[in-house]
């Protein structure tokens, strides 16, 4: 069975850092792709961080580039969001995607078939 579980949001001031780690199980993050997502209500869903398998680049919503970097841990199965310099504007419910398809666009959260929970992530001034 396949399950991604977040975890690492909460409140943070501005200016500030935070981690957000996404487990996955039933796979192996080497094997699909992996994005991280955000959502704010009455808004839609934004890519955020995400590699594309096919070609190995490194996609970064321009919002977040040069503040918010995407890793993996093969040995761990799971993958991370490093947030600096965090802005209010950057608070939202922070989700990671999976797909096992090779040709996707990473960056579109139609392109994933599995889905986990979210985590809450507050940015207060």
């Amino acid at each position: 069975e396949v399950q991604l579980v977040e975890s690492g949001g909460g409140l943070v001031q501005a200016g500030g850092s935070r981690k957000l780690s996404c487990i996955v199980s039933g796979f192996r993050v080497d094997d699909y792709a992996i994005g991280w997502f955000r959502q704010v209500p009455g808004k839609e869903r934004e890519g955020v961080a995400c590699v594309s398998r096919s070609d190995g680049t490194t996609y970064y919503a321009d919002s977040v580039k040069g503040r918010f970097t995407i890793s993996s841990d093969s040995a761990k199965n799971s993958v991370y969001l490093q947030m600096s310099s965090l802005k209010p504007e950057d608070t939202a419910v922070y989700a990671c995607a999976a797909d096992r398809a090779f040709f996707l666009r990473c960056q579109d959260p139609w392109s994933y078939e599995y889905w986990g929970a979210g985590t809450q992530v507050t940015v207060f001034s």
